[in-house]
């Protein structure tokens, strides 16, 4: 029987690396393995859970790679074709720098798996391996997806929630958002059938401490098609489910979808705010967002007993010093459950990467900084060693102990979930800080003193950084 390994690399630096406190699994390489016909012998390695057998015999080897597992994602693959063993490469950085994978892998898949794996692996078998897979701007139908092997997950160390699907693509195109260009720009959705199917066929994870029946759904926008979500909702409400999603703030604007999601399980949503400046949001193209409404979004949202995890990011073109205690004074107010903070980060194929290249304000294309953990472009209002530290002291407050309690105490959503949350992202924010910045951009960002030519480290690829970067 052929054998195939699939490979997760991780991150060098990030936050959700390879010593974050929740480890999840790889959804992705999961899907890739659900297409793999049965003749093939499939294993999927993660790094962040087990150490890669850099000497394990293989007739295929496939790796999944986003920005910042880049430069880990070619360091495997040389090694395996440096064995003689075919190596293909995919995942949202692969789909947007394909030239770039070219130099380290044998084929590349751009976009998704859907009807692309099981063509390349049929060309595989007869000896005509393409260069490139890709559906041509075209996107693939959500029709008859195979189930997942969750059973192979089960030993291993990852948090215990299933993911699933029911719509891909988003029709915002935000500039520093990578979904439109790789998903498109409407929402596509699963047969409802099919996806409530899918859902009541998971079975939980077993454990005395285990959440039971947790299932992520990793659509950017669950609510996207309101009558589609409702009719979601409606089938799934009887499961017993414990989910969680991520919305817009647009899901406030209607009532009884918020009663649906609340009598179908729903425990938490992940609210893109991005940031409390309007100025920041038009630049972004997300101008649906209204920072006035914060406060009310949030309350309708804690009165269906549902926690938010709000994302907010620093670096926008407009942000100056009163960002940082501006966000933190609204976290805090709102008591939010947890909020994922970040810093602004120009990722290839996004319109804000275009941008910036043009603008000659790239300060690195080292992929391993582009983990939305560290300054890699040079701020317009703001120092980039000024951008760091308050984005470090903004996340070091709202982690500490004092300020879980008081946001967290008399919370109506599910605390057996946000208090050890909280204490497993303050783990890693205590780590991320010993890692701050590293001397080459250090020495990037004194030379960006000199906004004329601010010069370029050298790229993951081991080619001088270019000032842009195809989409």
């Amino acid at each position: 029987m052929k054998k195939l390994v699939l490979v997760a690399p991780t991150a060098a630096r990030s936050l959700m690396g390879r010593n974050f406190f929740y480890r999840l699994p790889p959804f992705g390489l999961m899907k890739v393995a659900a297409l793999t016909p049965p003749d093939w012998q499939t294993t999927i390695a993660d790094e962040k859970v087990e150490p890669l057998d850099l000497g394990q015999e293989a007739d295929l080897v496939g790796i999944t790679a986003m920005t910042p597992t880049a430069k880990r994602a070619y360091e495997i693959a040389d090694h395996f074709r440096r064995r003689g063993i075919k190596v293909v490469m995919g995942g949202m950085h692969v789909s947007k720098l394909p030239e770039e994978a070219l130099q380290h892998c044998d084929s590349v898949v751009i976009g998704e798996a859907e009807v692309l794996w099981p063509r390349l692996l049929t060309d595989l078998a007869g000896g005509s391996l393409q260069r490139i897979y890709t559906h041509h701007d075209q996107f693939p139908e959500l029709t008859h997806l195979p189930p997942l092997d969750w059973e192979s997950m089960r030993s291993k160390n990852y948090l215990s929630l299933h993911f699933a699907e029911t719509t891909r693509g988003c029709p915002h195109d935000c500039e520093f958002c990578s979904v439109t260009s790789a998903f498109g720009g409407k929402f596509r959705n699963r047969p409802l059938e099919e996806a409530a199917a899918e859902v009541a066929a998971l079975r939980s994870f077993e454990g005395l401490l285990t959440l039971k029946r947790c299932v992520f759904f990793v659509d950017d926008n669950i609510v996207g098609n309101r009558a589609y979500a409702k009719e979601f909702f409606s089938r799934i409400a009887g499961l017993n489910l414990n989910w969680f999603g991520q919305a817009s703030v647009n899901i406030v604007r209607d009532p009884e979808i918020l009663r649906l999601a609340q009598q179908s399980g729903c425990r938490a949503l992940f609210i893109g705010f991005e940031t409390l400046s309007d100025e920041c949001l038009a630049g972004a193209g997300k101008n649906f967002n209204r920072p006035k409404d914060y406060l009310e979004v949030v309350k309708k949202i804690h009165d269906h007993g549902i926690g938010i995890d709000g994302s907010f990011v620093f670096g926008f073109d407009e942000d100056t010093e009163a960002a940082f205690d501006r966000t933190l004074e609204f976290v805090m107010r709102a008591k939010l459950e947890i909020a994922y903070f970040s810093l602004l980060t120009p990722y290839p194929g996004t319109r804000l990467h275009q941008r910036l290249a043009a603008e000659n304000r790239l300060l690195t294309e080292d992929w391993d900084y582009y983990d939305a953990n560290h300054v890699v472009f040079r701020p317009k209002l703001l120092t980039p060693e000024r951008l760091l530290e308050g984005y470090h002291s903004v996340m070091k407050e709202f982690y500490s102990v004092s300020s879980i309690f008081r946001r967290l105490w008399g919370t109506t959503a599910w605390k057996n979930l946000f208090y050890p949350m909280n204490f497993g992202f303050r783990q890693g924010v205590r780590g991320l800080a010993k890692d701050a910045q590293s001397t080459e951009l250090l020495n990037a960002w004194r030379a960006a003193s000199d906004p004329a030519n601010p010069p370029l480290p050298r790229s993951a690829a081991g080619q001088p950084a270019r000032g842009g970067v195809d989409a």
